[in-house]
């Protein structure tokens, strides 16, 4: 129920909002500075531990806020299927058996229910550029987001396509990776 209530909490969140709401509590908690891949002493140096250690300490942000909302579809379709699954006659039976039920319910309706999961995973690459245009912005990330806003404001047009021609490649491989995987 905890993780079924937090999902729901980052689909009504918008991205911009958790974005902002999560590089507040970065700096409010943590101390750590917000806005841009890099501090402003790593900014131009040549990488080395300390330089990638200051973008692990920078990407956790932006992660974890292009992944909720993802992420809580993706759990909102798995736990819809999982309760269709569980009413089902063989789940009885495989109960009327004996079975322990963490075995009943692992073994049959998880597997059977991982099925839609699956099949959506490659769909959802492109929301994960979707989200990252707006992310990119709020934070300050100099990623392939504003890139693309800053194509379409601009009118360019071959730029733009050819963003848009790398996020249907991805798509269509996520899709085939998870056509392959079911």
């Amino acid at each position: 129920y905890t993780i079924s209530g937090l999902g729901f909490i980052a689909l009504a969140v918008p991205n911009f909002m958790a974005a902002l709401v999560l590089s507040y509590i970065a700096f409010a908690l943590f101390g750590s500075s917000v806005g841009g891949l890099f501090s402003p002493e790593y900014a131009n140096a040549d990488w080395s531990i300390g330089r990638f250690l200051d973008l692990l300490e920078h990407l956790w942000v932006p992660v974890v806020v292009i992944g909720l909302a993802g992420t809580a579809g993706i759990i909102r379709t798995m736990r819809a299927n999982l309760l269709d699954e569980l009413h089902k006659p063989y789940v009885t039976a495989a109960r009327a058996k004996g079975l322990p039920e963490r075995k009943v319910i692992g073994k049959y309706p998880v597997r059977i229910s991982l099925n839609p999961f699956i099949s959506t995973v490659g769909w959802n690459i492109p929301q994960l550029f979707d989200g990252e245009v707006i992310v990119a912005q709020v934070l300050a990330l100099g990623t392939m987001g504003p890139l693309l806003l800053g194509a379409l404001r601009s009118q360019d047009m071959y730029l733009a396509g050819g963003i848009l021609l790398i996020i249907a490649v991805l798509t269509v491989l996520g899709t085939l990776l998870s056509d392959i995987a079911l």
